[in-house]
């Protein structure tokens, strides 16, 4: 019958539902009504439009409903934008007997992380009928019960409220019985059955009734108690409470099994009669399994923890009976106080996940809710971040909280936060609860490359392979992913006019630099490179670092022989040392040079063969050829040396140069013995010998009319003659000793006060003299060319009686000129060579090698 009437009333429900929809009232709240028990899907409020939302808004925006209960009760219609039921909605499962039924939940609108509180009124229908406990009652009355004496009954119980709940209560006919109904103070009515006359036992043993309950809805809803009264022998009073209605507060954490109180009934008859028993009225709900009547003594007992956030007041009926059944019945109202026993809960709503670190203050990064069971204090929770976090929480509405950041934030300081929230009661003593939340920071390019040094070195011996790996640079980004991915480069140059790209290049991955062409420390000593780090972030960002590179010397050049020097007209140097020579003389020195450096490059000099041994020494350090004792008769006129010159490199390099000594007192001496230094014949030596005698013939030529020209022009001069016959018997007094001329020889003059230019034949003869120590460069031929010759004929050799010099395949007029300096330095000159010799104007007196101070001033000049 329920179920046809609620089918019957659908269309009236939902226009109810329509009307009763609600627009918003106050500040993010929205209030709806609607009535119970409306199928799934039903209308319940037009919520895109209360939200200003168009309904193809509500998915894009995500707005969807927050509820705090476990079963969601509503649903939104994205399509239509509406607010529908999830199911069918039993107020009374809901709300029990309340006269007011409301559901409060939220809705978030994500995007924009607004909340709004909904709240639903769930109104009433009448789809329960009034019933009792039992379908039967059955009531012992005694005879001796006077008439208008009054029975309670059975209450009925309608889960409905209002007008939809109990309203009275019918009794059927009877002529000893009729029904009183009685309201309380709250408006419960407890129906009562009154005896209108005695009852007569032996006339009527049981009377049969019927109660019918009925409530005030439309159409109207009942239902029936049978009663069966059984007429007893003598049993006119009943139980009676001590208070009709007991009262008790209790703490919700209790231990079960404590006793709340203790109830009293006292019958004023006697023996079996007033024996009295309690009962536990049996109500609907849990009350029977929370609570529990000793039928004996009374007393009331917790079965099972109470919970104050389950239900904060309980209603306990009990009845007192005595032996032949009479009962009377009383109320218990326990009242159930709070105790701090529910921590707060936090609920993440909403969150990103990650943030930027560009990110300015005041970004969103979560959406929190708390909530605390308890009630008045201990219900009144604060939440906050712990530690020392760039986070605030800022309030919202309801009790949610936007966690927001409180300034910018460096990923490379703090990659992600792992923040905690503290939620904390306001209970004695407090109760919280901790939820974590991790947070990223997402990189941005705010970092360039930075290498590990501000400049570089590195070493490279010369010589390297090609394609030898040299160094390796290294720079850092604290940034990630590709904004950390580094790329090297050099910046381009040139070095002695080529590309610095020939020489070296580099990993562009690893920073690895390799030589690109083998280094000579020769000709390149250092090479100075500018590497480039770049990032791949966008923007890229680069950095800068020098790096030099040392080309390191290796030992790849042998000592060079500067002095003497390797002729290359087939020619042999001679040095001259007297006869007369002191042990430690200086005959020559040998120079030489090392390309390399540092070690590779200190020379040491030593004698390495002698045609006699033990005459001559040579300097370790200085080259300086020197006799080792004085010369002998018996020592040959021609000496021959072989010096090597050898550097300190590891293993070391050497150089060997053959050196020969003419030993003679005299010059004559010198060019009488020419004739035993044969000249090597190699076929060089003979291609070359017609060219020099065409050049020489030349020569002679033009020399010969340059000496008539200056011999008439000293013709003019009386002091001419005097000085040619000056010059030729000071000559034949000059030992030999002092000047060499020979032919393929190049030398240096020795220390001597005077200084000869002869020119043998075409043959290049060359009397060289060496310097009073030793000097490495030769004077120039201009010389030579500026000086004024002297002509002496070949008659004056003639005159000397030396027959070998007339030994020569062609001869030459030989020129001396007087000189008034003397020049430590001979020139070479192509053809004839020519020396210089200072003849004094005095003659008859035979010069003498010059003091050490004269040779020191003319070492000095």
């Amino acid at each position: 019958m329920t179920s046809y009437l609620i089918r019957n009333s659908a269309g009236l429900t939902l226009l109810c539902a329509l009307l009763g929809t609600l627009c918003k009232t106050g500040s993010g709240q929205i209030r709806y009504s609607m009535l119970e028990e409306l199928d799934k899907g039903s209308f319940v409020g037009n919520i895109s439009k209360d939200l200003g939302l168009k309904p193809r808004e509500l998915a894009e925006r995500g707005v969807r409903i927050i509820s705090k209960g476990k079963t969601q009760l509503f649903a939104l219609n994205p399509r239509s934008g509406s607010l529908v039921t999830a199911g069918r909605i039993d107020r009374e499962e809901l709300c029990a007997q309340s006269t007011r039924c409301l559901v409060k939940f939220n809705i978030l609108v994500e995007d924009k992380l607004n909340i709004f509180e909904v709240e639903i009124e769930i109104k009433d229908i009448n789809d329960n009928a009034p019933g009792f406990l039992t379908e039967e009652l059955e009531i012992k009355i005694g005879e001796l019960t006077a008439p208008g004496t009054r029975f309670p009954l059975k209450t009925a119980f309608d889960p409905d409220v209002g007008i939809n709940s109990l309203q009275n209560y019918q009794l059927s006919l009877d002529d000893y019985f009729s029904l009183a109904v009685k309201i309380v103070s709250d408006g419960a009515k407890y129906p009562e059955l009154v005896l209108e006359q005695a009852l007569d036992r032996e006339e009527k043993k049981v009377h049969e009734l019927v109660l019918i309950a009925s409530d005030g809805g439309d159409p109207v809803h009942s239902g029936n108690l049978y009663i069966q009264v059984i007429v007893l022998d003598a049993n006119d009073n009943p139980p009676v409470f001590t208070q009709p209605e007991y009262r008790v507060s209790v703490q919700e954490n209790l231990p079960v099994g404590t006793r709340l109180l203790t109830v009293n009934a006292t019958d004023p008859d006697e023996g079996f009669n007033a024996q009295v028993s309690y009962i536990l009225d049996k109500m609907p709900g849990k009350i029977a399994q929370i609570f529990h009547l000793n039928s004996v003594t009374g007393d009331i007992s917790i079965l099972k923890s109470l919970d104050y956030e389950d239900a904060i007041f309980y209603e306990i009926k009990i009845k007192a009976q005595d032996g032949p059944g009479l009962l009377s019945k009383a109320k218990i109202l326990v009242t159930v106080l709070d105790v701090n026993d529910n921590a707060p809960e936090i609920t993440i709503t909403s969150f990103t996940g990650s943030v930027s670190e560009e990110a300015t203050a005041g970004r969103e990064v979560a959406l929190v809710n708390v909530h605390d069971r308890d009630s008045g204090q201990n219900g009144q929770v604060m939440v906050f971040v712990l530690g020392n976090m760039p986070f605030n929480l800022e309030k919202s509405i309801d009790q949610y909280y936007r966690l927001v950041t409180a300034r910018s934030l460096d990923r490379e300081q703090v990659s992600e936060y792992n923040i905690t929230l503290r939620a904390t009661d306001g209970g004695s003593p407090p109760l919280s609860t901790d939820t974590h939340i991790m947070l990223h920071v997402e990189d941005i390019n705010d970092n360039p490359p930075a290498f590990t040094h501000a400049s570089y070195s590195a070493y490279v011996p010369e010589n390297n392979p090609r394609g030898a790996s040299i160094f390796a640079v290294t720079a850092q980004d604290p940034d990630s992913i590709k904004n950390a991915h580094i790329t090297y480069a050099l910046t381009e140059d040139t070095i002695q006019g080529a590309p610095l790209s020939t020489y070296v290049s580099i990993n562009s991955d690893t920073g690895v630099l390799y030589a690109l062409r083998s280094f000579d420390h020769e000709q390149v000593r250092d090479l100075k490179v500018l590497v480039t780090a770049s990032d791949s972030g966008d923007p890229p960002l680069s950095s800068n670092v020098s790096l030099t590179l040392f080309v390191l010397d290796q030992n790849d050049n042998a000592p060079e022989i500067l002095y003497p020097t390797l002729p290359t007209d087939g020619s042999t140097g001679v040095e001259l040392a007297p006869r007369s020579a002191e042990p430690g003389y200086l005959v020559t020195k040998v120079v030489a040079v090392d390309r390399d450096s540092g070690q590779n490059a200190w020379l040491s000099y030593r004698l390495l063969k002698a045609s006699e041994p033990g005459l001559f020494m040579v300097g370790l350090h200085t080259g300086e050829v020197r006799t080792a004792r004085a010369l002998l008769d018996r020592d040959s006129l021609k000496q021959s040396l072989v010096v090597a010159v050898q550097d300190h490199g590891q293993p070391p390099l050497s150089a060997t140069v053959t050196l020969t000594v003419a030993v003679a007192n005299s010059i004559p001496d010198v060019l009488a013995d020419l004739g035993s230094l044969e000249i090597p014949s190699t076929p060089e030596a003979s291609d070359l010998t017609l060219y020099l005698v065409v050049a020489v013939a030349a020569v002679s030529c033009v020399f010969l009319a340059f000496v008539i020209i200056l011999l008439a022009l000293r013709l003019r001069r009386w002091h001419t003659s005097r000085l040619l016959q000056a010059s030729g018997g000071g000559l034949a007094r000059v030992p030999t000793s002092h000047f060499v001329g020979v032919d393929g020889v190049q030398a240096f003059l020795q220390t001597y006060s005077h200084e000869v230019c002869l020119t043998a034949d075409s043959g290049k003869s060359h009397l060289i003299f060496p310097q009073p120590n030793y000097a490495d460069t030769l004077i120039s031929q201009e010389s030579c060319e500026k000086s004024e010759p002297l002509l002496v004929t070949q008659d004056l050799l003639e005159a000397k009686g030396d027959p070998k010099l007339l030994q020569r395949k062609r001869t030459a007029p030989v020129h001396l000129e007087a000189r008034n300096k003397s020049y430590p330095q001979v020139s070479n000159v192509q053809g004839d060579v020519i020396g210089f010799l200072n003849i004094p104007e005095t003659s008859g007196e035979e010069p003498s090698p010059l003091s050490s101070r004269n040779a020191k001033e003319l070492q000095a000049s």
